[in-house]
C-alpha cells in the first residue's frame, strides 16, 4: 500500500537536543558585559538610612567565591543546601551559588523554630546549612546560629554549617562550623556555571505548615526563571533604571521570585528589606520609598492590614511620587 510514495505523507520523529539552562548566567554574567557597575541589590538594613548597594560585578564575585566554597566542601550537582539567613546580599549569593554549581537550595524563613528548621532539613536531606551568627529584625537580635545548632542535632545528613557574620557578636563554633567570609576570601572570583537541563530542580521551598505537615514544592530552572522574569517586567511594568521594592522575606516564594530571580534576570535593581513595616515607626515603608526612590512596591496583604490601624498620616508624611506601580499578593 506504500507503492506510490509520492502520495504518502511520512512523519519522521527527530529528537532534538535540549539546550542547557544557565540560570545564573541569565541573572548575572550577561549583565556584566553591558552594565557591570549597575546596582543589583539595595540591602535595606534593619536601621533606616544604613542601606548597602551591591553592583552586578560585586554580586557575581560573591556568588563565584561562595560557589567555590560549596564545591570545596563537597557539594555537587543535585545535593541539597539549606539556607537559614535574613534578607542580605550573602543570602542572595548563597541561592545563586547553589544554582551555579547545580545544587538545590532550600531557603527556610529565618524566624522559624529549631524544630521547624530540622523538619525541613531532614525532609530535603540537606548535606550543608548556610546561616549567620545572628539576625536583626525590628530592633531585636535573633540568635540564628543557636537555632541551627539545636536543629542539626537531629539531622544526621548535615556535615557542615557555613556561618556568616551579620553582627560583630561572636558565637560558639563547633568542629562542624566554618566561618563563611574567611573561606570565601580564599577562593577565586570565577566559578564556571554548570549546565542544567530545563527541568532540573532549581530549588525546593516548603509551605509554612500552618495547615499540617510542611510540603516541599519543587521549582525547576527554565520555566521558573522565564515566568518570574516575564511577570516582573510586564505585570509590574518594570523598565530599565527602575528601583523595584519587594519587601517580602526571601524565605517565601514571593521573595524568591520578586526580590531575587525575576529582577536579576531582567538586569534590574532590587531591594532586600531586612526590617519590619513598623520599625522604628509605622512609616517605615514610605520613608524607604522616599529615600530609595522606589518605583514599584510589592507588599503582603498582612502588612497592609497591620498598617491600616495606624491611619493615613504615616503614609502622607513621605514623598511617594517615585511610585508607578503598587502590588499585593493574595
Amino acid at each position: 500500500m506504500f507503492s506510490d510514495i509520492s502520495k504518502t505523507t511520512v512523519f519522521i520523529a527527530v529528537q532534538t537536543p535540549r539546550k542547557p539552562s544557565l540560570t545564573t548566567v541569565n541573572c548575572l554574567d550577561r549583565h556584566i558585559h553591558t552594565c557591570p557597575e549597575r546596582v543589583a541589590l539595595i540591602w535595606e538594613k534593619d536601621e533606616p538610612g544604613t542601606e548597602v548597594r551591591v553592583t552586578y560585578r560585586q554580586l557575581l564575585e560573591l556568588t563565584c567565591r561562595l560557589g567555590n566554597v560549596l564545591k570545596r566542601q563537597g557539594v555537587r550537582k543535585g545535593d541539597r543546601v539549606t539556607i537559614y539567613m535574613p534578607p542580605c546580599p550573602l543570602a542572595v549569593a548563597a541561592m545563586l551559588a547553589c544554582a551555579r554549581i547545580g545544587a538545590v537550595h532550600t531557603v527556610v524563613f529565618a524566624g522559624f523554630s529549631s524544630e521547624a528548621l530540622a523538619d525541613r532539613i531532614r525532609d530535603a536531606q540537606s548535606k550543608l546549612v548556610i546561616t549567620a551568627n545572628q539576625a536583626l529584625r525590628g530592633g531585636r537580635t535573633i540568635e540564628l546560629k543557636k537555632t541551627v545548632d539545636q536543629a542539626v542535632k537531629d539531622c544526621p545528613s548535615v556535615t557542615q554549617v557555613l556561618v556568616a557574620m551579620r553582627t560583630e557578636n561572636q558565637v560558639q563554633m563547633t568542629d562542624r562550623d566554618i566561618p563563611l567570609e574567611e573561606e570565601m576570601m580564599k577562593e577565586d572570583v570565577t566559578c564556571d556555571p554548570v549546565a542544567m537541563e530545563s527541568e532540573d530542580m532549581l530549588f525546593l521551598l516548603y509551605t509554612s505548615g500552618s495547615t499540617g505537615k510542611p510540603k516541599g514544592l519543587v521549582h525547576t530552572h527554565a520555566g521558573y526563571l522565564l515566568y518570574t522574569s516575564l511577570t516582573h517586567r510586564y505585570v509590574f511594568n518594570y523598565h530599565d533604571g527602575d528601583v523595584f521594592g519587594c519587601v517580602a522575606d526571601i524565605g517565601w516564594i514571593t521573595g524568591h521570585s520578586y526580590a531575587v530571580y525575576g529582577p536579576l534576570c531582567n538586569g534590574g535593581t532590587t531591594v532586600l528589606f531586612e526590617s519590619t513595616p513598623v520599625y522604628p515607626d509605622p512609616g517605615r515603608y514610605w520613608e524607604t520609598v522616599e529615600r530609595l526612590r522606589i518605583n514599584q512596591f510589592y507588599g503582603a496583604p498582612t502588612a497592609i492590614r497591620l498598617l491600616l490601624k495606624y491611619g493615613d498620616q504615616w503614609v502622607k508624611k513621605y514623598d511617594r511620587s517615585s511610585l508607578k506601580t503598587l502590588g499585593s499578593g493574595r
